[in-house]
């Protein structure tokens, strides 16, 4: 049960689903707080400034006129006389009412520092002398603010004009304003964001969950396709036009690599299938000749040996025997050769020449059956001659062994096209059916079983003879008619055209 959940936990975090989830979340909430962030910032700053200009605003309704003769009286070697209420109330009217979180003060021409702010106000922040006097000479004061830490350690935001005509300047003027009303304004803008950040990832957490479900049917049911799939079941296709382009490309590549796998399974059950039977039909050819060569054996043992004319009728049958078995083995290592990549001896050679040269072997092997050559010249081909030969054999003596001696008819015809050379090889036999004719050219197969094994043959010469052509870039097919005869046509490409 343990492992289940587990196992199932592990599911949750590894799945396509959870994982695009979480990202976007998480890029979302990145989002929110970068914003977060730029938002205190700006805000911050439009406070501070908006209070400023309010601030500056104030400063210029104060009559300046008294607050230069206040400071004139009470800082003229820049130390400050003292003087009672009763007398300040008598020059002008005392010190200004500000509010509980507003400080003013009033800077000297030589930095002279005085609070200008009643009991009730904010005590003002003191900068140094020099700041002071440097502040005075620069032409900025009016623009801009100032945050400073007070003596009780409360952080104003100050802003300072000039005393006086810009011409005959007799000191500053200092307002501050305590910057916690702020600080809690923006506290709460930062609060409530936070909240509608936090409710705006539920509602995404919420809307995103059937939105991706919905997003990634497709893919499961690219999955549940590839469950069902198996060695025995590859004809399963995706659908290649389900609305996302990614997944339609998947879909598209799957099923490309379902169709050379279900090509690739086919050939291979028909290569085993071949297999199989290349081995019976090889076991039983093999096994023909050596049976024959044993009974003879068991014979001669018997006491045939001590007759001349026994032992010379069995050795002469064993001797055909193994020369029998001796083919089909030389056959057999042909097959295999030619079955792996063949390394052929390519010349470029006349196809009418060659031919010509094999004409006597051709009338040898035909006997008393009547032979006519048709020939173009100057055919040429880049080929292996022997191997050409052999094919030109095969062909030529499969014809002989289907044609009567007397009444047989064999042509062979030369001809060439654009970019290839055809050879013909016909005869006037008994033809083949549909059934043989698409079987001719598999090995071990016999259209005429007793006449194929009564002049030795073992169903191999058409299947080297097309392992051959194929091997030199050529193919070959066969037609044929019951009672007509049948046509044996090789085409090769011509030289210069391969």
């Amino acid at each position: 049960m343990k492992a289940g959940r587990k196992k199932r936990r592990k599911y949750v975090l590894r799945s396509l689903r959870s994982q695009l989830l979480a990202r976007t979340l998480l890029i979302l909430a990145l989002l929110l707080v970068l914003i977060g962030f730029l938002q205190y910032f700006l805000m911050k700053d439009f406070l501070y400034r908006s209070r400023a200009d309010a601030m500056n605003t104030q400063l210029n309704s104060i009559p300046v006129d008294l607050l230069i003769k206040d400071s004139q009286e009470n800082s003229g070697d820049g130390i400050a006389a003292p003087q009672d209420d009763t007398n300040r109330r008598g020059n002008r009217p005392g010190p200004f009412l500000f509010w509980p979180d507003m400080s003013l003060a009033s800077i000297g021409i030589d930095g002279t520092f005085q609070s200008l702010s009643n009991e009730n106000g904010l005590k003002p922040p003191r900068l140094t002398t020099q700041q002071y006097q440097a502040m005075q000479q620069s032409k900025r004061m009016r623009h801009g603010y100032q945050l400073i830490t007070d003596a009780q350690g409360k952080e104003q935001l100050v802003v300072f004009r000039p005393l006086g005509p810009p011409d005959r300047s007799s000191g500053l003027l200092q307002m501050g304003v305590s910057t916690n009303s702020m600080q809690e304004q923006l506290i709460n803008q930062l609060r409530t964001f936070i909240l509608l950040s936090l409710i705006a990832l539920a509602i995404g957490l919420a809307l995103m969950l059937p939105v991706l479900r919905r997003t990634l049917v497709p893919l499961s049911r690219m999955v549940e396709a590839v469950k069902r799939i198996d060695a025995g079941n590859l004809d399963e296709r995706f659908d290649a036009e389900q609305g996302q382009y990614e997944v339609d490309r998947l879909a598209v590549s799957f099923n490309g690599m379902l169709e050379r796998l279900e090509h690739s399974f086919a050939a291979e059950r028909e290569l085993q299938m071949q297999m199989r039977r290349f081995i019976a039909d090889a076991s039983h050819e093999l096994r023909t000749p050596l049976t024959s060569i044993h009974g003879f054996l068991e014979v001669l043992l018997r006491g045939a040996a001590s007759n001349p004319k026994q032992l010379q009728s069995a050795l002469e049958s064993m001797y055909g025997e193994s020369k029998r078995m001796n083919k089909l083995v030389s056959d057999l290592l042909l097959l295999a050769k030619l079955d792996r990549t063949p390394e052929l001896k390519l010349e470029d050679i006349s196809l009418d020449a060659l031919l010509l040269e094999m004409k006597p072997q051709l009338l040898m092997l035909a006997g008393t059956r009547k032979v006519f050559f048709d020939m173009t010249a100057g055919v040429r081909v880049l080929a292996e001659g022997d191997k050409i030969k052999q094919v030109v054999l095969n062909l030529f003596h499969n014809a002989v062994q289907h044609t009567d001696m007397e009444q047989g008819v064999i042509h062979v015809n030369l001809s060439a096209g654009k970019k290839l050379a055809d050879i013909q090889i016909r005869d006037n036999g008994p033809g083949m059916g549909k059934e043989q004719l698409e079987r001719i050219f598999e090995r071990f197969y016999r259209g005429d079983e007793s006449r194929t094994r009564s002049s030795g043959g073992a169903g191999l010469g058409l299947a080297i003879t097309k392992s051959i052509v194929e091997a030199h870039g050529g193919s070959i097919t066969a037609e044929s008619t019951l009672g007509t005869g049948s046509i044996f046509k090789v085409t090769l490409p011509l030289a210069g055209t391969v």
